[in-house]
């Protein structure tokens, strides 16, 4: 039986809202899940994987801290980019074959990445690190986009219990990669990760050609500035910012701080990386189920999960005003804090966003869903150019730990700001709900 012959989606229909349980998943839900969950797993595996040995072998190559932090940056711009076009134009483009497209784009970029330790070092080497990790992150750009608003439209009335359900897949994409990056690197050089990996991720382009549903969509009018005419919208795109600066910060810098100070190899640093990876694949399954449950507390779960990662990455190396030392157990207890209260902070984030798009005016369908995802995806970008740039500068000319001390003051900037926001939203929600209920009271029941 043709598993596509009942997978297409109408657009203009709005998510019926209802206070009955939610319904079982229809087979076509349950394809859709698996799918999407392959891309997250698949894609965030890619990703995490350089990690552990990359800034080790880039500076056999010949490259600086600072390049380094820019070979990592350079990804985060380009999937700014991306997630721009693609989320502005995924009706036109099509939703499934931008992921289908992006998925193959990201597999021979891996695979290609895992062939440039036959590069000359030096300008060679670096120029074609930045040239493949530039194009790996269009096609990134393009699968996660499209997954973000597939997820949304699909499920509508549950968007944060299925993407935390898929951030399950996320997390374990981030687990494996460091370990399973690492004891490759050791057991078979630097050319097997990238190779099994990319051929892996291959396997999944005809996967999800036979399995995700096509989506049909009108294209909008609406824009991402008018988004951003919204106070809080801004505020949630800077805590988004906050969170990836942090990963891109760790993913840049972590390996070569616990190398020098606790003289570890690449396999056991990609160890201590499942510290941060496996809390947060633990909480985003929780945290969507909640947050889905009792959308009011989506804000302060935002709040909190921004304190509890500024006091982690406080606490990370640890801070220099703390006068501690460093400490093995210390850091993978912080990263352990940083990982659940990242699962804390970004799960709420894009059903939040959803919500003021549509109290702004925006239609219900494919083409908001997915500029809210290219807007996510974007500001996401920005904050994993910031993280390892900026981050790889402060720890060059001053230390890790002062390093960790910025990112930590962003995410608590971040949660103050949030919390001021809620705090004067409040009584304005709650006047508007008092005004809502007089006028039912006051309409008659019966009306000729």
């Amino acid at each position: 039986m043709d598993p596509h012959a009942d997978l297409q989606q109408a657009d203009n229909s709005p998510p019926d809202e209802s206070t009955d349980p939610p319904p079982r998943m229809t087979r076509h839900q349950i394809l859709t899940l698996i799918s999407l969950a392959s891309v997250n797993f698949s894609s965030m595996i890619c990703y995490s994987i350089l990690g552990p040995f990359f800034p080790h072998e880039a500076e056999n190559k010949g490259a600086s801290q600072t390049v380094i932090g820019l070979i990592f940056g350079c990804y985060a711009v380009c999937n700014l980019i991306g997630s721009l076009i693609m989320g502005k134009y995924i009706v036109q483009i099509g939703a499934k074959f931008m992921l289908v497209a992006g998925l193959f784009v990201s597999s021979v970029c891996t695979i290609i990445f895992g062939l440039l330790d036959r590069v000359p070092a030096g300008p060679p080497f670096i120029t074609l690190c930045f040239i493949v990790r530039s194009i790996d992150a269009l096609g990134f750009a393009a699968a996660m986009t499209s997954t973000f608003a597939m997820t949304a439209k699909i499920f509508p009335n549950n968007v944060a219990t299925v993407l935390g359900s898929l951030e399950i897949f996320t997390g374990l994409g981030l687990i494996m990669g460091p370990p399973v990056g690492g004891w490759f690197y050791q057991s078979f050089g630097y050319e097997v990760p990238f190779l099994l990996l990319g051929c892996f991720l291959l396997i999944m382009v005809p996967f999800n050609i036979y399995v995700l549903p096509t989506i049909d969509a009108d294209p909008s009018k609406d824009s991402f500035f008018r988004l951003l005419t919204k106070a809080k919208v801004v505020l949630i795109c800077y805590a988004i910012f906050t969170l990836s600066a942090g990963l891109g910060f760790l993913d840049a810098t972590l390996s070569l701080f616990a190398m020098e100070t606790f003289g570890l190899s690449a396999g056991y640093v990609g160890l201590i990386m499942l510290g941060l990876s496996l809390p947060y694949c633990l909480a985003s399954p929780l945290m969507g189920y909640f947050t889905d449950k009792y959308p009011a507390t989506r804000s302060w779960f935002m709040v909190i999960g921004g304190l509890a990662t500024a006091t982690g990455f406080c606490f990370l190396g640890p801070a220099p005003f703390f006068y501690l030392p460093s400490q093995l157990w210390l850091l993978v207890l912080m990263l352990g804090v940083i990982g659940f209260s990242l699962g804390m902070t970004a799960i709420p984030t894009f059903p939040e966003i959803i919500g003021c798009a549509y109290d702004l005016g925006y239609e219900e369908g494919l083409s908001t869903l997915g500029m809210v995802s290219g807007l996510f995806g974007a500001v996401w970008s920005t904050g994993m150019f910031y993280g390892p740039v900026v981050g790889g500068v402060i720890t060059q000319h001053l230390s890790f730990r002062w390093a960790a001390v910025v990112q930590g003051g962003l995410a608590f900037l971040a949660a103050f700001l949030l919390a001021l926001c809620y705090l004067y939203e409040r009584p304005r929600q709650q006047s508007t709900r008092e005004e809502s209920r007089r006028k039912d009271e006051s309409t008659p029941l019966l009306a000729e």
